[in-house]
C-alpha cells in the first residue's frame, strides 16, 4: 500500500489506541520499527498502562479479531494482547504494565533478569526484552524513557547466565539422549543451545534482542545449522556432533568475552 496511506493508518489506530483508558503511551516496534520490514509485514504495536488496563475497552473499539485478557499469553512481562484486522492490514497489539517496565528496566540496570517461557521463542525471553523495546521501539504517542546505553551490569551477566544454560542442554543432550540414539531431541537440544548462546553473544556486545527472528545468524552462529542438518543416526556419532558443537558455542562466547 502507498506510504501516505500507511502513514495515516499508523496515526489513526495509534490515536485510537492511545484515548483507551489508563494507556500512557503507544509504540510502534517490531520489522516497522527497525525499518526492515516487507509489503507483508504485519504492524507491530505495544499500549503502555499504567493502573487497570482493561482488554474490554480494546475489544469496545470493534476491530475484527481476537483481544485476550491481561495474562493470557502466559503471565509475566509479555502480559497478553491481540491480533487484529485493521483496514486489511494485520496488527499485534501487545500490553505493557509501565509499572512493570519500570521494575524490569530497574533490574536489568543492576544485571538481574529472569527467563521466562513463551510461545514462538525457543528459549523463552528475558525479562530486559521490556528494556530492549525501550531501547528500539518508536513511540507513536505519549512519553516513554529511551536507554541511553545497553546496561554494562546486564553485558557483565547476561552473557554467563545465557551460556550456563546453554552448557547444561548440551551436557545433557550427551549424557542422555545421544547414547539413546534419539535424533530428535539431539536436534532439539542442540537448536536450544545454540538460541540460548545467541543471546549470549549478543548481550556481551550490548546489541538487544526482541524476538528469536535471524537470532542464531546474527551472532554469527550458522555453522550449528550444518551439523542439524547432518545429524547421524549413530549414538557414538551423535555424541561427537554434541560434544563438537559444546566446543563450538563456548568458543564463540570467549571470542566476544575474553573468557
Amino acid at each position: 500500500m502507498p506510504a501516505a496511506l500507511d502513514h495515516t493508518f499508523l496515526a489513526t489506530t495509534a490515536d485510537r489506541l492511545a484515548a483507551l483508558p489508563a494507556v500512557e503511551a503507544v509504540a510502534l516496534g517490531g520489522s516497522r520499527a527497525l525499518g526492515t520490514e516487507r509489503p507483508d509485514s504485519d504492524w507491530d504495536l505495544a499500549v503502555y498502562y499504567r493502573g487497570a488496563f482493561d482488554p474490554a475497552d480494546l475489544r469496545a473499539v470493534g476491530w475484527e479479531g481476537e483481544v485476550c485478557d491481561i495474562g493470557a499469553w502466559g503471565g509475566g512481562v509479555f502480559n497478553g494482547g491481540a491480533w487484529l484486522t485493521i483496514e486489511g492490514r494485520r496488527v499485534d497489539v501487545h500490553y505493557r504494565d509501565l509499572a512493570v517496565v519500570e521494575h524490569e528496566r530497574a533490574e536489568a540496570e543492576q544485571g538481574r533478569f529472569r527467563v521466562e517461557p513463551l510461545m514462538f521463542h525457543l528459549a523463552g525471553i528475558p525479562t530486559y526484552l521490556l528494556v530492549a523495546e525501550l531501547a528500539i521501539n518508536q513511540v507513536l504517542r505519549g512519553e516513554l524513557p529511551r536507554p541511553a546505553t545497553y546496561p554494562p551490569a546486564l553485558r557483565a551477566s547476561a552473557p554467563a547466565h545465557w551460556h550456563g544454560m546453554a552448557a547444561a542442554t548440551l551436557a545433557y543432550a550427551k549424557a542422555g539422549h545421544a547414547p539413546k540414539n534419539a535424533v530428535t531431541q539431539v536436534a532439539g537440544t542442540i537448536a536450544l543451545a545454540a538460541t540460548q548462546t545467541a543471546h549470549a553473544v549478543l548481550a556481551a556486545r550490548g546489541e538487544w534482542v526482541t524476538n528469536d527472528k535471524g537470532l542464531v545468524a546474527r551472532a554469527g552462529l550458522q555453522e550449528v545449522d550444518t551439523v542439524v542438518r547432518n545429524l547421524p543416526d549413530d549414538p557414538a556419532a551423535l555424541t561427537r556432533a554434541v560434544a563438537d558443537v559444546e566446543r563450538f558455542l563456548a568458543q564463540a562466547v570467549r571470542a566476544v568475552t575474553g573468557g
